[in-house]
């Protein structure tokens, strides 16, 4: 008899584009863990209600990251990749866990207090619940793993709480989820401008989406933050320097990251070649994957099958989970 595989399930946002920090930080990832893992990767669409609450370019905001994922190397045939509103089970389970939750622990994350900082007139009960339904989409499929971000690690904390609750309240049916990605640091793609990582809506010109054109690539890198160069051997890199480096190790070869820190160490670097190559090279690296995602986007037929396929695979998990939490409950009846 086949060893059931370990779970592991991850959201992302409909809302912005999808850019190269959510590549090399998540989707690079996820395209590994389908290799080896029973994986639900979900689009959350009810999450992007508690901030953008107009719906008109919802639909064409989520069909674009599952065309983005899927040409990234995402296989629909091997994972459900489904979209959160699709699944009413999430409804269910969020409002269960909602009774298991506190408005004092609610309040202190925070994220909620960033998001009370950024929309002062939008502080709606769905944005406090926020970790709730986070917890309730990694629950739902009695997940085991999750790979997050340093920013979502205070969520995953508050999930393993609910989970406990529940268990130690009405019997053991959730594992505590932890935080996986692959045993390596999380990379953190830093903006061109060097100040802070790339967005998904804020400082577009120092971020590189992932449906970038060519010349958009180009100029934006030629843009970035750059000096006169070392004078002295052995100098360190100040960060916009540094960030410039790691772009370069993401995407050229071996023998062009070398040629370029040797110019460094020796004094004689050419902050212009190096842009032109990191330019060519990301051109190389986005190009494919713009033009596979364009081409999904505008095949509505594979879309709806890629929904529908995931949606069934995420409904018949989410159906086993919720028969377990009704009958411990004792709400069978």
């Amino acid at each position: 008899m086949q060893k059931a595989k370990t779970v592991v399930m991850s959201g992302i946002r409909s809302t912005g584009f999808l850019h190269l920090g959510n590549y090399f930080g998540a989707i690079r990832n996820y395209v590994r863990m389908q290799e080896e893992y029973d994986c639900f990767f979900m689009v959350a669409d009810l999450h992007s209600l508690t901030t953008h609450p107009e719906t008109k370019e919802l639909r064409q905001n989520v069909t674009r990251v599952i065309a983005e994922n899927v040409a990234c190397g995402l296989d629909p045939k091997k994972v459900a990749l489904y979209c959160q509103s699709h699944v009413p089970e999430t409804a269910e389970l969020y409002l269960l866990l909602n009774m298991l939750a506190y408005k004092g622990e609610l309040e202190k994350t925070v994220t909620f207090k960033e998001k009370v900082r950024q929309h002062p007139d939008n502080v709606n009960a769905g944005l406090l619940t926020y970790p709730v339904l986070q917890a309730a989409d990694i629950l739902l499929h009695r997940a085991k793993l999750v790979p997050v971000g340093k920013d979502q690690e205070q969520h995953l904390e508050m999930s393993r709480n609910f989970a406990n609750r529940f268990n130690h309240r009405y019997g053991e049916i959730f594992p505590e989820p932890y935080a996986f990605n692959f045993g390596e640091e999380l990379i953190k793609v830093p903006s061109l401008d060097g100040k802070g990582k790339m967005s998904k809506s804020e400082n577009q010109m120092a971020t590189l989406y992932l449906s970038d054109s060519d010349d958009d690539i180009r100029k934006k890198i030629m843009k970035a933050q750059t000096d006169s160069g070392p004078t002295e051997p052995g100098t360190p890199k100040p960060d916009y320097i540094q960030n410039l480096f790691l772009l370069l190790r993401l995407v050229s070869a071996d023998e062009v990251l070398k040629k370029f820190e040797k110019d460094y160490d020796h004094c004689n670097i050419r902050y212009g070649d190096l842009k032109k190559q990191l330019a060519e090279d990301m051109v190389r690296f986005i190009a494919p994957i713009r033009e596979k995602a364009a081409a999904i986007q505008n095949d509505s037929v594979y879309l709806q099958q890629i929904m529908e396929e995931g949606t069934a695979k995420a409904r018949k998990s989410a159906g086993e989970t919720m028969r377990l939490v009704k009958d411990a409950m004792g709400l069978a009846y």
